[in-house]
């Protein structure tokens, strides 16, 4: 028997990998292609998997969320984040409350459902999907203008822990077990314990890190997994807002300093992607066919409203009286507002909370999920250009964590002088080590690929190309001089800095620095790192 459904899984996931490949060539959203599976494996499917409750998948499911929360924050840039970060924050908490409760009216005045029943549906699809909207933005490289981009991905990364306060608070209405008092404390507790553990448990990771080596291959990525796992227990315990404080403690560790990040990006990157096909599969897996007629008119009302009423008031009427957002990049904000993971789990926790309600409300969120994938997700780059917000200079993985691209080999250059000790002399003079091979030779618009016998002359630009280098003590960060800063105007030399300086970028060019390069506000600089406690020699 365990041979048999270790064969099942096998092929269930065999078949995701095999649905990946072809939704893509073919233009079909993904994410809707692991609901169809699920349907195919599903109670009514072909071959029925019976589930009969929702308690275990709850389970998997918040599981599966707090792995997308925490990536929502880790995999975020701060540097591209924080020109927008007002307008993010407020449309991933009063944007949720105006969402959900003009979702809740439509629902009470049009469908004739009860108020609490309507706000419930409105508090459970009120926030937005992150990992759905990072993955449209990345496979289609999708540049924006004006810090579209950045905004989209902060917002949809931190909008879930107050969609899920609202989906709880709504919970507790309905069941009876909330009274005025009650309601401020459980605000109250959600928002402070879930803050002060989150910016807790990511500050004391982070001294950790700073302070001792992880050694075997895997286990930093085991321990930042393992902190991703407690910023959500530990608060929750409390009665905090453990989704709240997965993403703080995400994106304090995202936008920190240590050796391998850029790897830790890419796994988590691959752990959500794992968590939102489970979550998808496990909607499909739920789902009733035979109900599901039913439940599509309201879910096509309730859709219809949220993306031409709802959405676009609530973005709106934040973002107006900024003054800085021209009407189309607010058409194109309030598009990008898919329903998916989240909207799943909490329609899960809805019914394992409160089974006995008029509405099948879980029925009604895996249509308007379909639809909300299937229509919205694949139209975005459309209404992106049509509403002129794409930016072909734009490169949207700056906004990302793993932005900067690593090879095993690595090129660069050496001017050679008329005091170069390289003026002169044969290749094969150099004592190059072994690791270290001169590519090219670039003399008076010639391009030279030498050989022993090559000669190199005053005025030559020689590549040279060398294995990466990687190190588990030493690492490379940026730095911006900003304005006023102890850095601006003031050379390398005089500033006692926090490891040496191999790069400026200023105004689009590169420069090797010396001690008496002046820098200026706006320089990017490369800095060579070495954790606390390492000398440079």
């Amino acid at each position: 028997m365990t041979s048999l459904f270790l064969i099942l899984i096998g092929i269930i996931l065999l078949m995701c990998i095999w649905l990946n490949n072809i939704s893509s060539r073919i233009g079909i959203p993904t994410l809707l292609a692991f609901i169809v599976l699920g349907m195919f494996f599903g109670t009514s499917g072909m071959v029925p998997l019976h589930i009969e409750d929702y308690a275990f998948p709850k389970e998997i499911c918040t599981v599966a969320l707090i792995f997308i929360m925490f990536y929502g924050g880790f995999g975020t840039r701060w540097d591209t984040a924080r020109p927008v970060v007002r307008e993010a924050a407020l449309l991933a908490s009063l944007g949720v409350v105006l969402t959900a409760g003009l979702t809740g009216l439509f629902c009470h005045f049009a469908l004739r459902w009860g108020w609490m029943e309507s706000f419930l549906l409105g508090a459970v699809v009120s926030s937005t999907d992150a990992a759905s909207v990072f993955s449209i933005l990345r496979s289609k490289k999708l540049g924006l203008r004006n810090n579209t981009a950045p905004m989209l991905e902060m917002e949809s990364g931190s909008n879930d822990p107050f969609s899920y306060m609202l989906t709880v608070l709504m919970l507790s209405l309905l069941n009876g077990n909330a009274s005025g008092p009650g309601i401020f404390w459980m605000l109250l507790a959600q928002l402070i314990f879930g803050s002060a553990c989150g910016v807790g448990i990511a500050k004391l990771a982070i001294w950790v890190m700073e302070r001792f080596s992880i050694k075997g291959e895997g286990y930093d990525s085991l321990f930042i997994l393992s902190v991703a796992v407690l910023s959500y227990a530990l608060p929750d315990l409390l009665g905090g807002n453990g989704y709240l404080s997965a993403y703080i403690v995400g994106i304090m560790l995202g936008n920190s300093e240590f050796p391998g990040k850029k790897a830790l990006v890419h796994f988590f990157d691959g752990i959500t992607g794992l968590m939102q096909v489970l979550i998808f599969f496990l909607l499909g897996l739920l789902a009733r066919p035979a109900l599901l007629h039913k439940a599509i008119l309201p879910a096509l009302a309730i859709f219809a409203f949220m993306l031409l009423v709802a959405r676009p008031l609530s973005v709106m009427g934040i973002l107006t009286p900024f003054r800085k957002y021209p009407f189309r990049q607010q058409a194109l904000v309030s598009f990008v507002g898919l329903r998916g993971a989240s909207s799943i789990v909490f329609a899960i926790m809805a019914m394992t909370e409160s089974p006995w309600m008029e509405n099948d409300i879980f029925n009604i969120v895996f249509c308007l999920v379909l639809i909300s994938i299937s229509l919205q997700g694949s139209l975005i780059p459309r209404a992106a250009r049509k509403l002129d917000m794409v930016d072909a200079d734009a490169d949207v993985m700056k906004t990302f964590n793993d932005y900067s691209e690593g090879t095993q080999m690595q090129f660069g250059s050496i001017d050679i002088t008329p005091e170069t000790s390289w003026n002169g002399r044969k290749v094969m003079d150099l004592g190059l080590p072994k690791n270290v091979l001169l590519a090219l030779v670039l003399r008076n618009g010639e391009r030279i690929v030498p050989c022993g016998d090559t000669i190199l002359r005053a005025g030559d630009k020689v590549i040279v190309v060398t294995k990466t280098f990687e190190d588990t003590e030493t690492y490379l960060v940026e730095r911006t001089v900003r304005a006023g800063e102890k850095r601006d105007g003031r050379t390398i030399g005089e500033t006692s800095g926090e490891g040496l300086v191999l790069l400026v970028r200023r105004n689009g060019d590169e420069m090797i620095p010396g001690g008496d390069t002046l820098l200026k506000a706006g320089d990017r600089l490369v800095i060579l790192k070495a954790k606390s406690g390492v000398p440079y020699g």
